[in-house]
């Protein structure tokens, strides 16, 4: 004899299959402030432009300057100093990771849910997800984007992210800084008006002498934009790479 599906069942089914059709389609979740929640929670959820009209276009220089470039040690100098365009890992459509990614000129949708906050990307096609129910990382959470926990505190999203694996461009694709599995990125996120806005900095005792930090903004992307599919052909673009002239004979 089949069970009996009861009203209360029914509901239930209905719910849990809403909210796994949300997740798999990338649809935003409603802000939390406006299902009553204490107002320390900012609204960060949409979908934000971080393109060429915001802000400075990323390079050996931003958002890096004389102000806030990396004091580098002697392992980063020497990397650089073997470094060329050609190794980037890039080339074979190696995503870029932090602290780059949130740079990059492109758009980014933010969701919140009560126990995580998740950050899509459009460059690289990324997905970043943080944590806020007090999980810790374990030995098999190492990976390019590392594993990220937050708190809500004050209207502000705090956020750290450890456990990252070694990348030759970690730093960023433009100065040959690798990073490694001892890079620590925290962030923090807010609105002003509506503006969303971060604080990123940037610890890695294997690289760099002393942490270092850039703060950016993302604006409301067009009412009707949905992110890009971003493709990347691995042959493709390594075959751009022939016609970068190399400094090694």
């Amino acid at each position: 004899m089949k069970p009996v599906l009861t009203a209360r069942g029914l509901t239930r089914r209905r719910t849990t299959c809403a909210i796994m059709l949300s997740l798999l389609l990338g649809i935003a979740a409603p802000s939390l402030s406006a299902q009553g929640v204490d107002s320390h929670i900012p609204n960060l959820a949409g979908i934000w432009d971080g393109g060429f009209s915001v802000r400075p276009v990323n390079g050996e220089k931003v958002p890096w300057g004389e102000d806030n470039f990396p004091v580098l040690n002697e392992r980063a100098l020497a990397y650089q100093q073997v470094w060329e365009e050609i190794i980037s890992p890039k080339y074979d459509c190696q995503p870029a990771s932090s602290p780059a990614i949130q740079y990059d000129p492109y758009h980014m949708q933010v969701t919140q849910w009560p126990d995580r906050v998740m950050f899509r990307y459009e460059k690289d096609d990324q997905l970043r997800t943080v944590w806020l129910d007090g999980r810790e990382p374990t030995s098999l959470d190492f990976g390019l984007q590392g594993f990220s926990v937050g708190h809500y505190e004050d209207g502000v999203l705090h956020v750290t992210t450890t456990h990252f694996v070694f990348d030759v461009t970690g730093f960023d694709d433009y100065n040959g800084i690798p990073s490694s599995s001892q890079k620590v990125i925290t962030e923090r996120y807010w609105r002003e008006g509506e503006e969303l806005r971060i604080t990123l900095t940037v610890e890695d005792p294997m690289f760099l002498r002393e942490p270092t930090s850039y703060s950016t903004r993302w604006l409301p992307a067009a009412e009707d934009y949905r992110l890009a599919a971003y493709g990347c052909d691995p042959e493709a673009s390594r075959a751009s790479v022939r016609f970068y002239p190399s400094k090694y004979k």
